[in-house]
């Protein structure tokens, strides 16, 4: 399985990685939405799951759910929020966009399990 990591702080998108690998996920990243397309563009198939903060310069989290919920060959890829936003209008504003799910940083790997087993995503 794949999963695009997406984060302009390169020490959180090792740690995401670190617990994919463990989760038996390839990874992919980007530092910010606009890259996380190129990626995207560029990749022999599409990843079965996103991680995406919000906070991020030149395409915020949010604007990279919006694209990505726009195009059609995105449909089926399971987005989840990993983000400082704690805000409830935050969190409700991302799954309206088209978000699957939501955590707040700082995180655990038994976070991250649990988020990807209520997407039907076994981590074991």
């Amino acid at each position: 399985m794949l999963a695009l990591i997406v984060d302009d702080s390169s020490s959180v998108r090792k740690i995401l990685a670190r617990i994919m690998h463990r989760f038996n996920f390839e990874t992919m990243e980007a530092e910010d939405g606009e890259h996380a397309l190129r990626v995207l563009k560029e990749a022999d198939h599409c990843p079965e799951v996103a991680l995406c903060d919000w906070n991020m310069p030149i395409m915020n989290g949010l604007e990279l759910v919006q694209a990505l919920r726009a195009d059609e060959h995105y449909r089926d890829l399971l987005i989840v929020m990993v983000t400082t936003e704690t805000e409830m209008d935050k969190v409700v504003t991302a799954l309206d966009a088209g978000a699957n799910e939501y955590i707040m940083k700082p995180f655990t790997e038994e976070m991250l399990a649990e988020k990807l087993a209520l997407l039907g995503i076994e981590t074991s």
